[in-house]
């Protein structure tokens, strides 16, 4: 009978030790001050995904959170399977990528319609909150120089569509491939059989335009380089794209445990307009190269959200 008991005790004992090592591990990455939760946020592969990493990180740590940055992921696949796999808590998406690319939803051309399609298609099948939406819209442009647009007298995506045999074009990656790429563009406007399609990196599409490599470019509406370099942006006369504004979005456990992040991120976002995102890119792209982390620091100093 002793020994029973003693075998009882020990399996009390141990059962114990296996709660409070499950409690101690269902804290996650909570701090020790505070309770409040080291935050792992994401990017995907461009400039204007690093800055608003950068801004996510720098004013979350301003409010006592620790951040664990993630920053260069990818593209949208790799950053959309972390967060969901809980590799990230969050990141900042497109609302039109969000919504063909990730929801495969129809093409949407209002953008509260796609911001409310993009917030309950994400709760609804990852329990995954989308934060409110920038006022920048970050939609796709095709981008040219004014040389070849004076030439090919082009202001419109119709104009180049007939044109495009005669035209060399740099893609980026995703976009051959996107249904709000170049097969859409195909579908939607007819044409758009460019003389060649060359793959480039995000960051090096630009300088091909400009050295005369390429005629024509994929751009994105808010790139700093479209005002910098004075190129010609051309008109989505079919109005093709959907609209894409950046909205972070978030683990909707953490977001509801700490609603704070929320709250914060959403006045942040508030503040970023076409012209200050343009802005605070050609600060990353432009000649003068400042690293993402201080552009966002200087802007942050700016708005009165870091001292």
């Amino acid at each position: 009978m002793q020994s029973l008991f003693r075998k009882l005790s020990l399996t009390g004992i141990m059962l114990c030790l296996v709660i409070t090592a499950a409690a101690c591990g269902s804290s996650g990455n909570k701090t020790a001050e505070g309770g409040k939760p080291t935050i792992k946020i994401g990017s995907k592969n461009f400039t204007e995904q690093f800055i608003l990493g950068e801004i996510y990180a720098q004013v979350l740590e301003a409010n006592g959170y620790n951040v664990e940055r993630k920053l260069n992921l990818g593209g949208t696949d790799v950053a959309f399977q972390a967060l969901k796999n809980g590799d990230i808590d969050l990141y900042p998406e497109y609302t039109g990528t969000a919504l063909q690319d990730v929801l495969k939803g129809s093409v949407l051309n209002d953008e509260n319609a796609v911001y409310d399609a993009v917030k309950k298609g994400y709760k609804e099948n990852w329990n995954i909150d989308v934060l409110n939406q920038t006022p920048f819209n970050n939609t796709y442009v095709l981008v040219t120089t004014k040389e070849v647009a004076e030439k090919y007298q082009l202001k419109t995506l119709s104009d180049l569509a007939a044109k495009a045999p005669e035209l060399n074009f740099a893609l980026i990656p995703e976009f051959g491939e996107r249904a709000d790429g170049l097969p859409g563009l195909q579908k939607a406007y007819g044409g758009f059989q460019f003389k060649s399609a060359k793959l480039f990196d995000i960051g090096l599409k630009y300088k091909a335009l400009t050295d005369h490599k390429v005629d024509v470019t994929i751009g994105f509406g808010t790139d700093g380089q479209i005002a910098g370099y004075n190129l010609v942006s051309l008109q989505d006369d079919k109005r093709f794209w959907p609209p894409y504004h950046a909205a972070p979005q978030i683990r909707g456990d953490l977001l509801k445990s700490h609603p704070e992040v929320g709250d914060i991120l959403n006045k942040v976002d508030a503040l970023l307009t076409d012209n200050v995102m343009a802005g605070l890119n050609w600060q990353v792209d432009g000649p003068e190269k400042i690293e993402p982390e201080d552009v966002a620091k200087t802007f942050l100093t700016e708005q009165g959200l870091l001292k």
